[in-house]
């Protein structure tokens, strides 16, 4: 059971009894009270993550405009005693929710921005990892050794600003947006850059597996672009560990453009059309899946005027981006010769 310990700073004691009252309804496994310096009580709750959100709405709604209110949320990584589970015949009671999913097994909103927002950031780290993995999936296309693609996978930086697009777009956050795609953009052009370098330099034989593989789309591409937008939306969603799915992400993403700038480098202009249409349609099916995937797990804002602005902008996403994805897989029928 994961769980997270809120901590709550209150400027008046009266307040104490106050936030009591708002928790008497709520699933706390349990409270620590304690008086802190200047007046100050600090309040301890430990809960499931998956009720934390809630709590945090609550008593942001309750306490925002009292001076001095601060809340601090923090991982546990164990508790002894361990928190009780309900019995095989007494069964868990989930309450009635009215269509509202924000409960659905997953960490709060504020954990979840606040994993995701230095993700958007365009960095030094961020873009020599952007650089470093280009050069090692280049070598490992040139060699037709797939155990060197993957190395490049490992390191490749591109899951959290796809992740960070994805959740700003379900969020309504304009700013989170547009640092996602100023990100996504620096990697995207690194990466092509360096590929495009290396096209020049060094010879390529456009019969190589690996690199003949990535110049046409099929139905199997859009489906591992699918899976790869989900999964990384639910590990970030679950609080797990980020790396491994990061490989997925990155193989839909930095092998097919590693691949362009290769074929522009050395000049194979006529298969550039196809390893193209395989990143765009990768670009496309990994939002379209982690929008999809962060609204269906009730990712919203807290307040109703918020979520009413960020749900417009989830299903004006969702409808552009399968708009798209359609466009694309019709252009690549018909250069197939499917039609």
């Amino acid at each position: 059971m994961s769980l997270r310990l809120i901590e709550i700073i209150l400027p008046e004691t009266e307040n104490l009894e106050r936030l009591r009252e708002l928790l008497e309804d709520h699933p706390v496994i349990e409270i620590w009270e304690d008086n802190i310096a200047g007046e100050k009580i600090l309040v301890k709750i430990l809960v499931k993550a998956e009720e934390s959100e809630e709590i945090l709405d609550l008593l942001e709604k309750r306490f925002s405009k009292t001076q001095g209110f601060r809340i601090i949320l923090l991982s546990v990584e164990a508790s002894i005693p361990r928190p009780e589970k309900p019995k095989k015949d007494e069964p868990e009671e989930v309450p009635e929710n009215n269509g509202d999913t924000k409960n659905i097994g997953r960490i709060s909103r504020e954990e979840l921005y606040a994993v995701i927002d230095g993700s958007a950031n365009i960095t030094s780290v961020y873009l020599v990892l952007a650089v470093l993995s280009s050069i090692v999936a280049s070598i490992g296309i040139l060699k037709d050794n797939v155990a060197i693609i993957i190395g490049a996978m490992v390191i490749a930086p591109l899951l959290g600003p796809n992740m960070a697009l994805a959740l700003g777009t379900t969020l309504g956050d304009t700013d989170l947006i547009a640092r996602a795609l100023k990100a996504n953009l620096a990697g995207i052009t690194a990466s092509l850059a360096l590929s495009i370098i290396v096209g020049i330099v060094f010879s390529v034989d456009p019969a190589i597996g690996e690199l003949a593989s990535r110049t046409q789309v099929g139905l199997g591409d859009i489906a591992i672009a699918l899976a790869a937008g989900v999964a990384g939306t639910l590990s970030f969603t679950k609080g797990l560990p980020s790396a491994l799915i990061g490989v997925m992400v990155a193989v839909a993403l930095l092998p097919p453009t590693v691949t362009v700038g290769m074929l522009l480098g050395s000049g194979n202009m006529q298969l550039v059309p196809g390893a193209v249409q395989l990143v765009l349609v990768n670009i496309i099916c990994v939002n379209l899946a982690a929008v999809t995937t962060f609204f269906m797990k009730g990712v919203r804002p807290r307040t109703w005027w918020e979520t009413k602005k960020a749900e417009k902008a989830t299903r004006t996403a969702i409808i552009i981006w399968s708009a798209l994805l359609i466009i694309l897989i019709a252009a690549i029928l018909v250069s197939q010769n499917y039609f």
